[in-house]
C-alpha cells in the first residue's frame, strides 16, 4: 500500500497531496460555515463564498483521486501536472476575489468580536447596506460586520494564496515523476 517507490520526489508528491488536502478541508469548513450562517438569516449567500465553497470541494475531491492513482501506480503524471496547473488558476481566482476587499480591511479595529453579533448586524438596520439589488450579501460589506468574520476570511484568503504554492510545487513535482517514470524500464510481465 505504500505505492510507487519513487524516492524522495514520490514523498514529497504524497506530502504536497496530503498539505493540501487539509489546507482545502479548513477551507471548506469556514466557507461552509458563512454560507449556512447567511442562510439561517434568510440570505442569499455571496457569490464569492459559493465560488470558494465550489471550487474547493472540487479541488480536494481531484486530490483525493489524484492520491488514489499515485498509489496505485496509475497516475497519468503528464496529465497530472495539466490538472495541478488548472487547479492553480482556479485558486489564485479564489485568493485574488476573496483577497481583493480583505487586503483594505484591518480586523483589529473591528468592534465585535462574536460570529453571533455578526448575525446580529445582518439581522439589524444595516442589512439593507449589506444587501444588493439581487439580494445577495454583499461580500466587501459583510467581512467587515464582526472581528471574527474578517479574521475567518483572512485565514481563508491566506491558506488560498498556501494552496497556489502548493499546487505550484506538485505540478513540478508531477513533471519530475514523469520524466523518472519515462526514464525507468518497463519490468517484463511475463
Amino acid at each position: 500500500m505504500a505505492g510507487p517507490d519513487y524516492g524522495a520526489l514520490g514523498a514529497t508528491f504524497k506530502t504536497v497531496r496530503i498539505l493540501q488536502v487539509i489546507s482545502l478541508l479548513g477551507c471548506i469548513g469556514m466557507a461552509a460555515n458563512f454560507i449556512s450562517e447567511m442562510v439561517q438569516a434568510n440570505d442569499t449567500p455571496s457569490r464569492e463564498l459559493v465560488g470558494t465553497l465550489s471550487v474547493t470541494c472540487i479541488t480536494v475531491l481531484y486530490c483525493a483521486i489524484t492520491y488514489i492513482l499515485h498509489l496505485d501506480n496509475m497516475l497519468p503524471y503528464l496529465i497530472n501536472t495539466g490538472m495541478d496547473g488548472m487547479m492553480l488558476v482556479a485558486l489564485a481566482v479564489v485568493a485574488i476575489v476573496v483577497g481583493k476587499p480583505l487586503s483594505y480591511l484591518n480586523c483589529q479595529v473591528i468592534g465585535s468580536n462574536s460570529v453571533a453579533e455578526s448575525a446580529a448586524v445582518l439581522n439589524s438596520e444595516l442589512k439593507s447596506t449589506l444587501h444588493n439589488q439581487g439580494g445577495h450579501v454583499v461580500y466587501s460589506n459583510w467581512i467587515g460586520a464582526s472581528r471574527t468574520t474578517c479574521y475567518e476570511m483572512k485565514a481563508i484568503w491566506g491558506l488560498s494564496i498556501a494552496l497556489c504554492i502548493l499546487f505550484a510545487f506538485s505540478s513540478l513535482c508531477s513533471v519530475c515523476l514523469w520524466r523518472r517514470s519515462k526514464s525507468v524500464p518497463a519490468k517484463d510481465m511475463a
